[in-house]
């Protein structure tokens, strides 16, 4: 799978660009501020819908500008694939492929399969539950649709079980009959998603250990540890025996809405104990794994982006990056930099093609 062209119009801070790419390395280079950054989160918005860095769509139009298009080309299974994202100001977002409208955008996600390693990955260590869980459902749906679909139907009674609780607190009532029914209906999804979530993450462990030792020069073990409420007891025993708890919070206290993702060093919390190289090594193990399990499940090489990567990682482990896509698994990589000669340098190592843009 690759990508051939890319259009931007009011796009961020591009007025109307058209970049024509190389099949495998593309780099983009140029001061801080110029819009590097801006173009890998378009390519990442025709993967997923929407952007990486800012997820709210509307602003990411120009200012001064009402509505923005990216649209971009690929090749895939020797076919000619064209995805178009538009949004105008106060308007649903439109999603196309091949000229024809998505209904829903869960259906697009999992078609161009595409990983991104970030500086702002570092939030998956230090923010909070929902940004790791995240991390989770957007590997496990490229290659799993009825997961979404689970994960969307979960997400819509979670929040009219809370509205119900928010009525009750509100008119000092109680209908336990009521409360039921949303409590049977989250049980129907909360399993299926609870399964595929421990399942992946027993797949996904020794992918991400073997990545680990790669990049890692030090011999420190790590792991992965799913935490979830159901592997304490079932969801229904759990919403009964919670039922006070979430009357008085007005929300759902229990289910797999609140699962997390425990990273671990040496048997200990890598974000309190890890050094920063420690944990920059865990974040590219962390995505280069996404890149293997995604691959294996999709059968297709994702597009891997690289945003800023030189400058926030010392050269030793920029050269096992480089080394480790200096291979034929890996398919088209786009690279962001602020210094061109490093960039070229850091490329000519690697014996694939590449094209250089050079923004201003």
């Amino acid at each position: 799978m690759v990508l051939k062209t890319l259009s931007l119009l009011n796009y961020k801070n591009f007025d109307n660009r058209t970049f024509e790419f190389d099949d495998k390395i593309n780099c983009f280079v140029g001061p801080n501020g110029i819009g590097k950054t801006n173009v890998l989160d378009a390519i990442y918005h025709l993967s997923y819908g929407k952007g990486y860095f800012n997820p709210i769509s509307s602003q990411n139009i120009k200012h001064d500008s009402d509505f923005f298009v990216v649209d971009g080309s690929y090749e895939k299974d020797n076919r000619e694939e064209n995805i178009m994202v538009t949004l105008k100001r106060g308007q649903k977002k439109i999603i196309k492929r091949n000229g024809k409208i998505y209904e829903r955008f869960s259906d697009h996600i999992g078609f161009l399969p595409l990983v991104i390693i970030s500086p702002a990955d570092r939030d998956l260590i230090i923010e909070g539950s929902e940004t790791r869980r995240k991390f989770m459902d957007s590997v496990i749906s490229q290659s799993d649709k009825q997961y979404l679909k689970d994960l969307i139907a979960y997400s819509k009674i979670i929040l009219q079980r809370n509205s119900l609780l928010k009525y009750f607190a509100a008119n000092r009532t109680f209908d336990q009959d009521s409360l039921d029914v949303y409590n049977h209906q989250m049980v129907e999804f909360a399993d299926p998603i609870y399964n595929k979530r421990k399942a992946f993450i027993e797949a996904f462990t020794p992918i991400f250990k073997a990545r680990y030792k790669a990049i890692s020069n030090d011999n420190e073990s790590v792991e992965l540890i799913y935490k979830s409420d159901l592997s304490e007891d079932d969801l229904l025993a759990l919403l009964k025996s919670n039922i006070k708890r979430d009357r008085a919070l007005q929300y759902t206290s229990v289910g797999i809405h609140k699962d997390d993702l425990k990273f671990e060093i040496e048997g200990h919390p890598i974000k309190k104990f890890g050094s920063q190289g420690q944990q920059k090594s865990f974040l590219i193990a962390l995505k280069l794994a996404q890149f293997d399990f995604v691959k294996q499940q999709c059968g297709v090489n994702p597009i891997l982006l690289l945003d800023d990567i030189f400058d926030k990682l010392d050269e030793q482990r920029v050269a096992q990056i480089i080394t480790l896509v200096d291979d034929e698994n890996f398919g088209q990589l786009f690279i962001s930099d602020t210094h061109p000669e490093r960039t070229e340098e850091a490329i000519k190592s690697v014996h694939q093609t590449y094209k250089m843009f050079e923004l201003n």
